[in-house]
């Protein structure tokens, strides 16, 4: 029980650290991951909601709640889809796109310091471990799940 307790409590506070991180930039966590999918699709940072929330594996429900959060605060525009036109395309703006910029720089700086209290053949370790923690855990090996 201990392991499980640790890696719970470890959550919960990386948790907070990324909220706090976040927070300076008027985004929250799950913004900050629309933003970064955008950005990370290339110029000129533009997808449809689809290849959005099948990314960060949300609903569509929730991906048109966060876009026009997005776009309300100028950081998003949203486009009609030269391909299909009952579709609309989610942009960044070149607001947008500074903000994002700087949260992944201070998300960056932000892991790294959380990161530093391990020493790198740790980290590298811990990496691997929780890995193959992940991966048992994805394929229901090791108890009950629940799908």
């Amino acid at each position: 029980m201990g392991p499980i307790g640790r890696l719970q409590r470890c959550a919960a506070l990386l948790q907070s650290r990324l909220e706090n991180t976040f927070e300076v930039f008027q985004i929250t966590m799950s913004e900050f991951d629309v933003l970064a999918a955008l950005r990370r699709s290339g110029a000129p940072y533009c997808l449809t909601p689809t290849a959005i929330f099948s990314t960060l594996m949300i609903t569509s429900g929730t991906m048109t709640y966060r876009l026009k959060r997005l776009e309300k605060a100028g950081w998003v525009i949203r486009l009609p889809d030269p391909q299909d036109a009952r579709s609309m395309l989610a942009q960044l703006t070149d607001s947008g796109r500074e903000l994002i910029d700087r949260a992944v720089e201070a998300h960056v700086q932000n892991e790294r310091a959380i990161l530093k209290l391990l020493d790198a053949s740790a980290v590298k370790e811990l990496n691997t471990q929780l890995s193959d923690l992940l991966i048992g855990l994805e394929n229901g090996i090791g108890g009950p799940s629940k799908k």
